[in-house]
C-alpha cells in the first residue's frame, strides 16, 4: 500500500479494467473511497472487473471523496453486443434496380 501525502485534493485513479480487489487497494492508496451501486456485496467482491467509473480518471477531488464504480454494463449498454447487421441498410437501387428479379428457377415453360 502506498501512502500519499496529506494534501486536501487528490487525483482520481484509473480503475476501469481492474479487478474489484485491486480497485479497492488502488483507491485506498490514492485517498478516495469506492461505492458500487450494482454490487450490494462490494466489500466481498473480488474478481469482477470495473467497467465504468465516475468521476473520470485524473479529476481532482477532495481527499476521502467517493468514486462510483460499476461492474456490469446493464441491459441498455449490451455487454459484448449483438453481432448482427443493424439499420440503416444501404439505400435501395444499384443491382436490384438494374437487374430483373429472377423468377422461379424450376418454372415449366410451355
Amino acid at each position: 500500500m502506498r501512502i500519499t501525502p496529506k494534501t486536501p485534493e487528490v487525483r482520481v485513479p484509473r480503475l476501469v479494467g481492474l479487478m474489484a480487489v485491486d480497485a479497492r487497494e488502488t483507491a485506498e492508496a490514492r485517498g478516495v473511497l469506492l461505492a458500487a451501486p450494482d454490487r450490494p456485496d462490494f466489500h466481498r467482491t473480488v474478481v469482477d472487473y470495473v467497467v465504468r467509473q465516475f468521476p473520470q480518471p485524473g479529476a481532482e477531488v477532495p481527499r476521502g471523496a467517493v468514486v462510483t464504480v460499476w461492474f456490469d454494463l446493464g441491459d441498455a449498454e449490451g455487454g459484448a453486443g449483438v453481432r448482427e447487421p443493424r439499420p440503416p441498410c444501404p439505400p435501395s437501387g444499384g443491382l436490384r434496380r438494374e437487374l430483373d428479379q429472377p423468377g422461379d428457377p424450376f418454372e415449366v415453360l410451355r
